[in-house]
């Protein structure tokens, strides 16, 4: 399966360079022109499940945020804010001129002003030591591993933070990591955690879901629902994607054909759990496909059937 995602992934855009930084500007500034917004519409999906487990438990979960980057899934669930609105902060000129350090000691403030409406505390795992950094020193989260669990054993310390995790969550790490990472995780874990998971469509899961089947957590996939990431890069980017879901049989109409990558909820945890509320129980959904957003390259009927086309 990790042969499959790579594939897979040779089609998509790659922006490693901007998770390489000291600060999240490049991130908010590149991401931002293509109308990435899953974390936006992710949180309130993310804040009823967690609002789920604290029903069941009584107290505060620990989240364990894998691909956590720059920790903005942490930001956008624990203050007021969104992934739009910080992108515009970042995007001012004054904000533009100013070195890293400075950047974080005036971020640190920014977050610490904010009301923590959070349901959970937040710890991350990232490939980027520099994003990861960022993220513990501004105060999204409470620490961070950098580690890469395709290629690396968990490390002793990293594996002991780890160990409380009550939930895991992704909002796009999904096809970079793949069944390899998500097993060391669980095995450093002591309790049986929910796994919130937005998945590319592009993206099989049934590797996952089969390991954590192994670990006795049952998948439900949300019916009915997608939750947009982004547009499109460019036409090829369109074009890959597209074939991607033909290859595994599954109908783009209406939703990637229409210029936006979108992604599955899928939520793993104990069948008991499961059995007494139903994912489809404690989530209602708004995906955000009526958002204002930029052109996107569409499909339309031309004289010699399909053509590519940028729609404003």
């Amino acid at each position: 399966m990790q042969t499959h995602f790579s594939r897979i992934n040779q089609s998509k855009a790659v922006f490693d360079d901007i998770y390489a930084l000291d600060d999240p500007r490049a991130y908010f500034s590149v991401l931002g022109d293509l109308d990435y917004m899953i974390p936006d519409v992710a949180e309130p999906v993310v804040r009823q499940i967690l609002a789920a487990k604290v029903s069941e438990t009584g107290a505060k979960p620990t989240v364990l945020d894998v691909g956590c980057s720059y920790g903005i899934n942490a930001a956008v669930h624990r203050f007021p804010l969104t992934f739009g609105g910080l992108r515009h902060r970042y995007a001012r000129r004054e904000m533009r001129a100013i070195g890293s350090e400075t950047l974080v000691r005036l971020d640190r403030n920014f977050y610490a002003a904010w009301p923590d409406v959070g349901l959970a505390r937040f710890i991350g795992l990232d490939v980027s030591a520099p994003a990861i950094r960022y993220a513990t020193g501004v105060g999204l989260l409470e620490q961070g591993i950098v580690a890469d669990l395709e290629t690396e054993a968990l490390s002793t310390d990293s594996a002991h933070l780890i160990r409380s995790a009550d939930v895991i969550m992704s909002t796009g790490c999904i096809g970079y990591v793949t069944e390899k990472t998500f097993s060391k995780i669980l095995d450093a874990t002591e309790k049986r955690p929910w796994i919130i998971s937005f998945v590319l469509r592009m993206f099989p899961f049934e590797s996952l879901a089969a390991t954590f089947a192994k670990r006795g957590l049952v998948t439900e996939r949300l019916a009915g629902a997608t939750f947009i990431q982004r547009r499109f890069r460019d036409a090829e980017e369109f074009e890959s994607c597209l074939a991607s879901l033909a290859a595994l049989g599954i109908d783009a109409t209406g939703l990637e054909s229409e210029g936006l990558f979108h992604a599955d909820l899928m939520l793993s945890r104990p069948e008991a759990d499961a059995r007494a509320a139903p994912l489809e129980d404690i989530v209602t959904v708004a995906s955000g496909r009526g958002r204002p957003i930029g052109p996107r390259y569409v499909h339309v009927d031309g004289d010699d059937g399909l053509q590519v086309a940028l729609e404003p």
